[in-house]
């Protein structure tokens, strides 16, 4: 036993090691080049959402919302004989209640009357429960705006809180364009796959920003004061832990997002998803790379 105790620090060393030397290419990568292929990403993240920006969820933007319970069928072939029977484009998700009581969800633009969707479904599942709801445009921009101000306040008081604590102004503005990457991306990613704005994909987004400035700060600081002989030794010793870390959090929301039975919850965690994989790129190679270049021009040993 006392042998066993006496060989795990090596072989926890050992590993250290070795997942060092896997991510040592990107300390050897060029500050220069570290920095402008995250800009590329970023600016055609821009360009994604300018073209194809994500649809906007009932909450958002108004509409009607039919719930059948103990309906077990394919929701693209009852959203497309709704849209035809109504003369409306609708969408429907299917959905799995906590008891295992089956169901879909049928969304309907405002001025949709709910009691006929709810008459159309009957014909085909007649024993059926059903309930319904609306959500009128205007509550729908009032929690579209603050929404936007949500995100726009939670900006605000980040970026103080990094400028506070770090007192230099090329640090802190690397963690601010992070984040706001790691947003812009996520949010062009919905766009690619159709995945509607909401209230849970604001607050997913809200999320994001906090993960994102935990990293950031991580990777800052480490560089910035660290006790490491080099720069590299330093980013290194971060990026470790920051692999780590994010890799645990990716593992949990992929399996929330494999087992859940909540489009809600689907939604919040494969924002929170895209959104970490471009927290990779732009905390360990945008803001890296950004610092290793602020720090040599101040003359700090690489």
């Amino acid at each position: 036993m006392a042998r066993k105790k006496a060989e795990k620090p090596g072989e926890t060393n050992e590993f250290r090691a070795k997942k060092r030397e896997k991510l040592r290419f990107l300390a050897e990568m060029e500050p220069k080049k570290m920095i402008i292929y995250p800009l590329a990403v970023f600016i055609i993240a821009l360009l994604i959402l300018a073209v194809r920006f994500p649809p906007l969820g009932i909450d958002l933007k108004g509409g009607v919302v039919v719930t059948a319970y103990g309906v077990n069928a394919n929701p693209d072939t009852i959203e497309k004989w709704l849209s035809n029977e109504l003369g409306v484009q609708v969408t429907v998700e299917s959905f799995t209640s906590v008891e295992g009581t089956k169901g879909i969800r049928v969304y309907a633009p405002t001025g949709v009357d709910p009691v006929k969707i709810i008459n159309l479904l009957k014909q085909k599942y007649p024993n059926a429960e059903y309930t319904h709801s609306e959500v009128l445009p205007t509550f729908g921009e009032l929690a579209k705006k603050q929404g936007i101000k949500a995100i726009a306040f939670a900006f605000m008081a980040m970026a103080v809180v990094v400028f506070l604590f770090f007192r230099n102004p090329v640090s802190s503005l690397a963690i601010i364009f992070s984040a706001l990457s790691d947003m812009t991306i996520a949010v062009a990613m919905m766009g690619v796959f159709g995945i509607q704005l909401t209230t849970a994909t604001i607050a997913a987004l809200l999320m994001l920003i906090g993960y994102t400035v935990d990293s950031n700060i991580l990777l800052t600081t480490k560089l910035t004061k660290r006790k490491e002989d080099t720069i590299e030794e330093a980013y290194l010793s971060a990026v470790s832990t920051g692999f780590t870390m994010s890799t645990t959090t990716l593992g949990a929301l992929f399996m929330l997002w494999l087992i859940s039975t909540s489009p809600t919850i689907d939604n919040i965690a494969i924002v929170l998803i895209f959104g970490l994989l471009a927290d990779f790129m732009n905390t360990w190679i945008f803001n890296a790379g950004v610092l290793r270049w602020y720090l040599s021009t101040r003359g700090v040993k690489a």
